[in-house]
């Protein structure tokens, strides 16, 4: 198997979270780390791009840059794209999907661009073209530049794989894990989420915590490629062992059905052991025998005109909660809201970037450890 060592990996961010991520990859050592529009680029070998897509807990996808050449008319492209290496990176088995995007390029027809591709990987190959495939293969096509790609995620990467359908418009877990980061969690401390609704938050820190891989329980497109080694890849997952941990991260939701749901996902994770969740209110919700830790709280945004009001009086209710129960801890959080946020009268630092949670602009509200 070879390992050259500079393919380009390219870690997809969510918008508005390439900090985070950045900082992740730069602590689990993936070489040349850059913040490049969309997400941080690095260099690596193929059992790097395995280990993004297996411990890298902020990242979308990881796609793998598998070479570029010059194009400006479709003739030119078809000729190029046949003559690309593609048994290299493909197995002629195993079915692709291709998606283009082209912009400010002499070559503006996408769908046409794609079609070369599609007939190259066909012809030259014999590789089934499928708009179910797996596996995508990427074309982009930027100022006559033709960049081709491949996907080696599959599923994206919030998908954890040992947890099944969840709540209403839900906190995915790459951005909960990213919100952790941000608000300064490492593992060694407590967290508490007081609507935690199917647990993300509560589950993510508990793995952080225990240092278990979010991708450990998953498939990835990179198993369908040519180079893919199953002894070396069953290795790296294998390799790593849980560590101990005297912390317990806590949920707690007013519905009895989310906490149930909650539970459910913590025992499927393999994290029941350090976690908790409650039924109860968020004027009822107090620290357990700790001195301090982390409360992290996604609320209802209320994306109706009249809701605002009415959720107020529920961020009114938490800040006053935290002001009177929880000295010594932080809190963060996360809203579309700067009215809202302000309605906890907690003592808030400058808010973070704008992040896309599915087309709703949120942002993080931190506080310093509360006196």
């Amino acid at each position: 198997m070879e390992h050259t060592n500079d393919l380009e990996i390219f870690l997809v961010a969510t918008p508005g979270l390439e900090a985070p991520l950045y900082a992740e990859a730069v602590e689990n050592r993936f070489q040349n780390a850059k913040i490049v529009p969309g997400g941080v680029s690095c260099l690596g070998s193929w059992s790097e791009v395995w280990r993004a897509n297996l411990c890298l807990r902020g990242a979308n996808k990881v796609l793998v840059r598998l070479g570029s050449f010059p194009a400006v008319h479709l003739a030119q492209l078809d000729k190029r794209a046949r003559k690309f290496p593609w048994s290299e990176f493909l197995r002629p088995d195993v079915a692709v999907k291709v998606e283009a995007t082209s912009r400010k390029s002499r070559i503006y027809h996408a769908g046409a661009a794609r079609q070369r591709i599609e007939r190259a990987l066909a012809e030259t190959l014999g590789v089934e073209i499928s708009a179910e495939a797996g596996l995508r293969v990427l074309l982009r096509i930027e100022k006559d530049i033709c960049t081709l790609s491949v996907d080696t995620s599959g599923d994206p990467l919030h998908k954890r794989g040992h947890k099944p359908a969840v709540a209403k418009a839900p906190m995915r877990e790459t951005m909960a894990a990213m919100f952790l980061r941000e608000c300064g969690f490492d593992g060694s401390e407590p967290v508490l989420d007081p609507m935690c609704g199917s647990g993300t938050f509560v589950i993510e820190a508990a793995e952080i915590a225990l240092g278990l891989h979010p991708g450990r329980s998953r498939k990835f497109a990179f198993e369908d490629l040519k180079n893919f080694d199953q002894d070396s890849w069953n290795e790296m997952r294998n390799a790593t062992s849980v560590k101990e941990t005297q912390v317990v991260f806590r949920g707690s939701d007013r519905n009895s059905g989310a906490v149930q749901a909650a539970s459910t996902n913590a025992d499927r994770a393999g994290v029941s052991t350090v976690t908790d969740f409650q039924a109860r209110a968020v004027g009822d919700i107090k620290p357990g025998h700790e001195t301090g830790g982390l409360v992290i709280v996604n609320p209802p945004y209320g994306a109706r005109i009249g809701d605002e009001k009415r959720l107020k009086s529920l961020y009114g209710s938490f800040g006053k909660v935290m002001m009177s129960r929880f000295r010594g801890w932080r809190a963060g959080i996360i809203t579309s809201s700067p009215s809202l946020a302000r309605a906890t009268r907690l003592p808030l630092l400058p808010a973070g970037p704008v992040v896309d949670h599915g087309g709703t602009k949120i942002r993080l509200y931190r506080t310093e450890t509360l006196r």
